[in-house]
């Protein structure tokens, strides 16, 4: 397999306004890439998922993306507090945000539920007091 090209941006987890720039950052790269709208489409929303989710729960994090011919592999890690029960946070509506972030819009428990739903595989690792780790895999 070819050495993937490797994407890497900081999730700056104290601004909401810049949620969502690693993940359009990406979707103009897969664009200039040539790779098809349909995975370029999930790679956006799992990863713009993912990236409210570290600005919601864990003060921002990094965001890499390793880009093959075949696949698109998204490592977001973080420094949070960790999830305590992964199947319960994995449950559709199921939300640990707070009110000023559901009054904003965000925080309706469809995060990690969209992020699998879009990727062809996805694994969490995750430490309560020491931080989250998620792959996703969106094969093209």
């Amino acid at each position: 397999m070819s050495e993937p090209v490797v994407l890497k941006y900081n999730v700056d987890g104290e601004n909401f306004t810049s949620a969502g720039e690693a993940s359009v950052a990406v979707k103009k790269s897969l664009r200039q890439m040539g790779f098809p709208p349909e995975a370029i489409r999930r790679v956006s929303i799992a990863m713009y998922e993912g990236e409210i989710n570290m600005v919601i729960h864990a003060d921002g994090g990094e965001a890499t993306v390793n880009v093959y011919p075949d696949k698109i592999e998204i490592i977001l890690a973080d420094k949070g507090p960790g999830i305590a029960d992964i199947s319960l946070a994995m449950q559709e509506g199921y939300s640990t945000a707070p009110d000023n972030i559901r009054s904003l819009g965000f925080g309706a428990g469809m995060g990690l539920p969209n992020m699998k739903r879009y990727t062809d595989d996805m694994r969490i690792e995750s430490e309560v007091g020491v931080g989250t780790t998620v792959y996703m895999t969106v094969n093209v």
